[in-house]
């Protein structure tokens, strides 16, 4: 895709946030103006087996709950040209970003991360999903605590170990994948989240990963080597037994997420401090306003016009969201041979046969409403309120 797309489904896009092995996130405004990010998927990602399982996987990933460390999946639309999903923007800087620019966390503060992260993942384990993509990168840190994120990019993830090679996936997921994955072996389960969550939190304590190299092929050979202990030089005493077990070569060594929060809060109380002590230390230390203060929670001025200009012409009769409604119709298994069948759908008669020979696909004109004509130089009613609440909240600096 070349430049920034204005218009993601029905999230105006304000600007990109970054890319990677995946595909690129943009930072994009709903209708009411709350703003998500939208991560659109790579294309070569794309097979109608990964966008049946795509679908499978969001429309579970909406109903995790009893949880404030992941951030909310919110919408997707597997059968778009290039499948994309909106998840809650949260605003801050990444763990990877954090521990470049300020060094290792102490060792109680990793036990705080590692406690609250564990709950975000048991919460997200109890609907029957897996992150399958912990790494420093997908920690955001704000002024609510560590919140995971990439949440519900599962079905794009049990990558052969032919494709760990793509551009973005080297540095990041390659160091933090779990021997059984590094092995080929895509059917990984909940141990899986919980090595990468030890990769998370020994980065977060020493600034470094359990394996390192200058390829990602000799990164991948020391991950699969069970004779291959894991680096975990510098990492302080009161965390090497837990964060040692939870980066055990055999998924069977590893403890469970239960036993991992049990050896956190234990950490916790051989320092003198309660969970929710902890917890206001690591925010204390790790928000700051370095990326700015809300990092892009108001719009700019073009977006705030798209906004309002979509409010009125939004369809209230199309679903919320496409998961809310049938899955495209698969096209007959001999409709481009026979050149379009009577009676396919429009959407899947090509233009012509192979040999130019067959005649055009009929076109099909659906009448598309036209908004009444509005006297000159009135903007519609939502511009005037948008900009009203724009003139007001620029008024009052301190809001």
């Amino acid at each position: 895709m070349n430049g920034v797309p204005g218009q993601i489904g029905r999230y105006v896009v304000e600007r990109e946030l970054g890319s990677g092995g995946m595909g690129e996130v943009y930072l994009a405004f709903s209708p009411a103006g709350d703003p998500v990010a939208v991560k659109l998927i790579r294309p070569d990602r794309l097979d109608p087996v990964t966008r049946a399982r795509f679908e499978k996987e969001a429309l579970i990933a909406r109903t995790v709950v009893g949880t404030n460390r992941v951030a909310r999946f919110l919408d997707a639309d597997p059968y778009a040209e290039r499948p994309w999903l909106a998840m809650e923007y949260v605003p801050g800087r990444t763990l990877l970003s954090y521990v470049d620019g300020s060094g290792p966390l102490s060792a109680p503060l990793v036990a705080s991360l590692g406690a609250l992260l564990t709950e975000g993942l048991q919460a997200v384990h109890a609907v029957g999903l897996l992150h399958r993509d912990l790494k420093p990168q997908n920690v955001m840190l704000g002024a609510y605590g560590p919140i995971l994120i990439d949440f519900g990019l599962g079905a794009f993830l049990d990558t052969a170990k032919d494709t760990l090679s793509h551009s973005g996936m080297i540095i990041g997921t390659v160091r933090c994948m779990p021997p059984e994955q590094a092995l080929g072996r895509t059917k990984v389960k909940e141990s899986a989240d919980v090595y990468g969550l030890g990769t998370v939190l020994l980065y977060a304590a020493t600034g470094h990963y359990p394996y390192d190299g200058a390829r990602w092929e000799a990164i991948v050979a020391q991950v699969a080597n069970a004779d291959q202990d894991p680096d975990l030089s510098g990492l302080p005493p009161a965390l090497e037994p837990l964060i040692g077990s939870m980066l055990a070569h055999d998924p069977a060594d590893r403890p469970s997420l239960d036993a991992v929060m049990a050896g956190c809060t234990s950490v916790l109380a051989a320092a003198g401090l309660s969970p929710m002590a902890a917890r206001h230390a690591l925010i204390d230390a790790t928000a700051t306003d370095e990326e700015g203060p809300a990092l892009g929670n108001e719009p700019s001025s073009a977006a705030w016009k798209r906004i309002a200009e979509q409010a009125v012409t939004l369809d209230e009769n199309e679903p919320d969201s496409p998961l809310d409604g049938p899955p495209p119709a698969a096209p007959e298994p001999d409709a481009e041979a026979e050149g379009a069948a009577e009676g396919a759908g429009a959407e899947n008669v090509p233009d012509s046969s192979a040999d130019g020979t067959a005649p055009p696909a009929p076109v099909v004109e659906v009448p598309v409403p036209v908004p009444a004509p509005r006297k000159p130089g009135r903007p519609p009613a939502s511009l005037q309120v948008a900009e009203e609440l724009r003139s007001r909240y620029a008024a009052q600096p301190g809001l």
